[in-house]
């Protein structure tokens, strides 16, 4: 697992690792081999943009929009990005991050396919002179920084919000069915350690499943092999990874009978999901601004691009550890629990949907109920 140091005074519930004055008293070099330096540019930069897949709505709608959009912003529309998207494939991935090589980008923001296998892709870039900010997904190899969520606190909100939904029904009699994400996704793996220390002492995680490509389908297939061994009814809640897998968990529950669904959490505030939200079907999601981590991965880039260090440095408050590389420069995002009640407050207001496009006909009465008026 990924381990964060942070090196400043937070607030809130999240906890802070306290470590010595020594790790946090100066300026650290992002990576192993410290941050690479290239040479002082004006806005006419080039970044790279690598995503890994179009499964999650949220890559196409949000991140590589917000992400050109602050490009533009920054270089006064002089700089250009230049995008590919893996579409889940990491082979693919390392061929689009060569061509972003030999294109000769000024700084690369890749979201890895595989965090392993991107490993001596990334190499190569650093070795080509190209700084390299790992995105959402922390990737293996000299990475100069890394920007992402908060990926303990995404699976300790689950749990909890999961135990809460249980309330007096929680307790060791009580069977959860864990959809964790991808084992390729080292998020994933945080997001599961997470919830399941949250859940493990309360209630009985009666099946755990390991889910490739955080596909719907294939959470739909566990999510079957749940019901037959356990049985529909003895099911008293669903730890769900991603809004995505909830979907396919909730078409698995219907098909087997069930009507009034279990609490079933999620993650990404997908659209289907704020409406699964407001009907009943899907208890939870947890809500994460990606305007505000594509802003930050693409100021950080046209910095580090510029050469302008210090400005990148201060947007990077945080270390991270991965399996290769040591005191990672890491900007961290905070997420919110994303319920009924709170829809209006956190997806509305900051303009992530508007009320029209939650509230279809279908979803109308349901809206109405919520409070939720076009």
């Amino acid at each position: 697992m990924n381990t964060r140091i942070r090196c400043v005074t937070t607030t809130g519930v999240v906890s802070v690792l306290l470590v010595s004055l020594s790790a946090c008293g100066g300026l650290l070099p992002g990576g192993d081999g410290g941050s690479s330096e290239p040479t002082h540019k004006g806005n006419d930069v080039k970044i790279g943009l690598l995503l890994p897949e179009k499964e999650t709505t949220r890559y196409e709608k949000f991140d590589h929009p917000g992400i050109e959009a602050k490009v533009a912003e920054l270089t006064e529309s002089q700089g250009e990005l230049v995008y590919a998207n893996a579409e889940q494939d990491a082979q693919q991935q390392s061929r689009q991050l060569q061509r972003m090589i030999d294109a000769k980008v000024d700084a690369l923001i890749v979201d890895p396919v595989d965090a392993e296998a991107i490993a001596p892709s990334v190499q190569k870039a650093k070795d080509a002179g190209i700084p390299v900010i790992a995105y959402d997904r922390l990737a293996q190899g000299p990475v100069d920084a890394y920007v992402g969520f908060d990926n303990e606190l995404v699976g300790q909100t689950q749990g909890k919000e999961l135990l809460l939904a249980l309330g007096d029904k929680a307790g060791k009699s009580s069977q959860v069915v864990m959809i964790n994400g991808a084992p390729s996704d080292p998020n994933a793996a945080q997001f599961k350690e997470a919830a399941r220390a949250e859940l493990a002492n309360t209630v009985t995680v009666a099946k755990s499943y390991d889910t490739a490509d955080w596909k719907a389908q294939n959470a739909k297939a566990e999510m079957k092999q749940a019901i037959t061994s356990i049985g529909a009814g003895r099911i008293a809640g669903v730890y769900s990874a991603n809004d995505g897998m909830a979907a396919g968990v909730v078409e698995a529950l219907r098909e087997a009978g069930v009507t009034k669904m279990p609490p079933i959490t999620g993650q990404d505030a997908e659209l289907a999901a704020v409406q699964r939200i407001l009907t009943g079907d899907q208890y939870m999601s947890v809500y994460k601004p990606y305007a505000k981590e594509a802003a930050t991965a693409a100021e950080m880039a046209v910095r580090i691009a510029q050469g302008r260090t210090i400005e990148f440095e201060a947007l990077a408050a945080d270390r991270t550890n991965s399996p290769t590389t040591k005191q990672i420069r890491t900007a961290s995002v905070s997420v919110v629990a994303l319920k009924r009640d709170n829809i209006k407050s956190t997806v509305i207001k900051d303009k992530f949907f508007k009320v029209s496009e939650i509230c279809t006909a279908k979803y109308a009465a349901a809206c109405a109920e919520a409070g939720l008026t076009k």
